[in-house]
């Protein structure tokens, strides 16, 4: 499995939010660091041929106005073609990046998020003519409004965003939606780690996203392409977002 990672998501001075909090992308790297069996392969920006597809020009200028911000979120939206790309060669990919995208609509952005990264590497994929289908979840604490709207002219990617009270009824509504869908091209994850117990969900544990990654591994191999990739969104409870970004890393590989 692929860890996609520039060493520029380091830098927390681009902006003031949680997602740019210091020490957030270091509490990730440092656990994937210390299990020797992930490759870490550096991501490049995305163009903005890539960004267009997704975005409005009039909202991607308006991002451009600050471009230290614009600067990250192509970089962020890059990785996250990177891993789609991995992800094409059957081999799992995890792309740790920020700005997130989940938020991000065609011409607006809310919760730290600038450009919509699922949405636009699924639709490269898409473009150029190797998937038509897609599968996506999102198990972030907050629902990924702007990737449902960046990909509502595409019937073919299914997008759920679980809604359960307890940690149990949520892996199982994973697993029970994931049994029904027929064939999909591709499987991608807005991985959102504030649903930990400690963080703003307050409703997964550290091994919940385990079993959630190893639902997923099990769906590629049932579709028998083995197509699966997954973008970092929320997780902002320092301490614990390693461990849990692994442990998931370690159901899904």
């Amino acid at each position: 499995m692929k860890i996609v990672f520039n060493d520029k998501f380091y830098n927390s001075s681009y902006i003031k939010d949680g997602a740019s909090a210091p020490g957030r992308m270091e509490a990730i790297m440092e656990s994937i660091h210390n299990d020797s069996k992930y490759q870490i392969v550096r991501n490049g920006r995305a163009e903005y041929s890539d960004i267009i597809r997704v975005h409005e020009s009039q909202y991607i200028d308006s991002v451009r106005n600050n471009q230290a911000l614009y600067d990250m979120a192509l970089l962020s939206a890059g990785g996250a073609i990177k891993a789609s790309q991995i992800a094409m060669e059957s081999e799992p990919a995890f792309a740790c990046i920020r700005p997130p995208g989940h938020h991000a609509h065609p011409s607006s952005g809310w919760g730290y998020c600038s450009f919509c990264n699922m949405a636009i590497a699924l639709k490269k994929l898409r473009d150029e003519g190797r998937i038509t289908s897609a599968f996506i979840l999102d198990f972030d604490a907050h629902g990924g409004d702007g990737t449902i709207d960046c990909l509502s002219d595409w019937k073919e990617a299914i997008v759920l965003n679980p809604m359960a009270e307890g940690r149990n009824e949520y892996v199982a509504l994973v697993e029970s939606f994931v049994k029904k869908l027929n064939y999909v091209d591709i499987i991608a994850v807005n991985a959102g780690f504030d649903t930990y117990e400690k963080d703003v969900g307050r409703k997964l544990a550290s091994f919940d996203f385990y079993r959630i990654g190893y639902v997923l591994k099990m769906f590629s191999k049932k579709m028998e392409h083995h197509r699966r990739f997954a973008i970092l969104e929320g997780g902002y409870y320092l301490p614990d977002l390693g461990k849990n970004v692994l442990s998931f890393c370690q159901g899904f590989e």
